[in-house]
């Protein structure tokens, strides 16, 4: 039956109206320090742990399940069976609705009761079954459910419902929910609908092969709003674990006061630290708004941000794409309130624009109960899978989350047999160059690392290693050291937007340190040569505001 665990959330302000702002503190976040090198052994030792782990046959604990009433589910649940090697009798037609949302009634009669059933007949569950009692599961055959586009997406809310026993406040009485994560709860056989139910798999750091909740289904969505776009998200995903994620991560934070926000950006703060500490360059943008449309994002592999209520900023162009098996999540509400439009909300027009996975609400979540991207985040990047890394980051199930994307999909498994003392091959490339200097170098002061790596990628020419030492170093107020990066990695860029995304943020280090004049020249330069460029006017508007400054600076004696 639902607890009580979760009721503290129904005084808090529902995610619409304010970010989230729960930090989930871990290991690896804390300064460098003479404990460095516990802490790097640590890391390693968990990695050949979960490298042990992946090598279970994940396909034999999956099953995949679709709509027979829609003839693109049919397909490409044998699409995906087939590129994952999932045995055909692991596929599972359901009858129901071609609908988004459902009734209770309808997700019962067409989905919950004929899937027990089938765990039943298929020996899946190991059941306790006392006379008159609810049946209890206690061994599964199945941890991972990949449902595929045309299975229903939500759950209306009902009245009446037998069983069922509202509580006070905004959690406890509501009874709507996404159809995935009550079918991560189908083992439990409950009839209490209303509130969510506490995830104990919540900030594990386990397989989901050695947790020992056996009801637990990691239940993942392979949806979006065209047939062609759910086939290339298994396609990316496949490839991408065979030579890793690699690219660059945006980040984007609110820098907002009060509580609820400071908690916030501390949390966005703590994915970026992650990253720096495994070489993945970061452009963390803390400004109250969102990245504009004309920012030039590139190499885009990971994408974090929050929080406007529909699709904004770069991915609106319809020259943008991420780079294949990227993640993107952006925290709003109702960011999976439909899949079926490319255009609405945020998961699916993430997917369309070629990220691979997303997560999403289908409801109104409220805030603690949304994903906590630090614990997505570090899980990833360790190895597990997105779908466990997905269900470790949510404190609720029987509720309104949606992992959009292959519940298999490893991003960063390649890097569990990577050597960090190796020495970089030549030809690797300028992505990987940084992350094995980065993990070779882990246990480095934080000056005496950032003076190595300047000096490394001021040799081999990376530019996406020394922009983002650039970057730390104007984080960190020190705009004089910064203007030293980003000068090079304007000569190491061959990409056009890659140089003017740099030239923008050497511009705002000279004019933080009270030199627009310098600033101003800079984009004028660079508009010359670039004036029908996609970021030319984030460059004009910011070449006025340095202009202006620049005309109010007190002249120097």
């Amino acid at each position: 039956m639902k607890m009580n665990a979760l009721n503290e959330v129904d005084r808090a302000v529902p995610c619409s109206m304010v970010k989230l702002g729960r930090e989930a503190a871990h290991y690896w976040h804390r300064a460098r320090s003479g404990r460095s090198t516990l802490r790097v052994f640590a890391f390693i030792l968990l990695l050949v742990v979960n490298a042990a782990a992946a090598e279970q046959p994940l396909a034999q604990s999956t099953i995949v399940l679709y709509n027979e009433a829609v003839p693109n589910s049919v397909e490409l649940a044998k699409f995906y069976a087939e590129q994952r090697s999932i045995a055909p009798d692991h596929l599972i037609g359901l009858n129901s609705s071609t609908e988004e949302e459902i009734s209770r009634q309808e997700y019962d009669t067409t989905i919950a009761d004929p899937l027990r059933e089938i765990f039943k007949q298929r020996h899946w569950w190991t059941l306790s079954e006392p006379p008159g009692q609810t049946p209890v599961v206690t061994a599964s055959a199945i941890r991972f459910v990949a449902v595929i586009k045309g299975v229903p997406l939500k759950i209306r809310s009902t009245t009446d419902y037998p069983g069922d026993q509202p509580r006070p406040g905004p959690t406890g009485s509501r009874n709507d929910a996404s159809v995935d994560s009550e079918l991560a709860m189908l083992g439990l056989y409950s009839r209490q609908i209303s509130g969510p139910i506490p995830n104990r798999y919540f900030q594990s750091f386990r397989a989901i092969s050695d947790f020992e909740n056996p009801t637990l289904l990691l239940v993942c969505r392979l949806d979006a709003p065209t047939a062609a776009t759910v086939q290339g998200m298994i396609v990316d995903s496949i490839a991408t674990e065979k030579s890793g994620l690699w690219g660059r991560a945006y980040v984007d934070g609110a820098h907002k006061t009060g509580t609820d926000f400071a908690a916030g950006d501390e949390w966005l703060g703590e994915v970026t630290a992650q990253l720096h500490k495994v070489g993945i360059p970061v452009v963390y943008d803390d400004t109250p708004a969102i990245f504009p449309a004309a920012y030039p994002m590139t190499d885009c592999a990971l994408y974090y941000g929050w929080y406007a209520g529909n699709v904004a900023g770069p991915f609106t162009r319809p020259d943008f794409r991420f780079v294949p098996g990227a993640i993107a999540v952006h925290i709003h509400s109702f960011s999976a309130k439909t899949l079926h439009d490319s255009s609405a909300n945020w998961v699916a027009p993430l997917v369309s624009k070629g990220a691979a996975a997303s997560l999403g609400y289908v409801y109104e979540p409220y805030l603690q109960l949304t994903a906590h991207l630090d614990i997505f985040n570090d899980r990833l990047l360790h190895g597990f899978t997105f779908a466990e890394s997905a269900y470790m980051s949510i404190q609720a199930l029987s509720w309104m989350s949606v992992m959009v994307g292959d519940p298999l999909y490893r991003p960063y498994a390649t890097w569990l047999q990577i050597d960090p003392e190796s020495e970089t091959a030549k030809n690797t490339s300028v992505w990987k160059a940084y992350h094995e200097f980065a993990v070779k170098n882990a246990t480095r002061l934080t000056t005496e690392f950032r003076t190595l790596a300047r000096q490394t990628a001021s040799r081999t020419r990376n530019g996406p290693m020394i922009e983002d030492l650039g970057l730390m170093e104007a984080r960190d107020r020190n705009f004089s050291a910064a203007t030293d990066c980003f000068r090079p990695a304007r000569d190491f860029y061959s990409n056009r937007d890659d140089i003017l995304r740099v030239v923008l943020e050497e511009a705002d280090a000279w004019v933080k340190q009270d030199k627009p004049k310098r600033a101003v020249d800079l984009i004028g330069s660079a508009l010359r040569t670039a004036p029908n460029a996609s970021a030319a006017p984030l460059l004009r508007k910011f070449e006025e505001d340095a202009e202006r400054a620049a005309s109010q600076a007190t002249p120097s004696r």
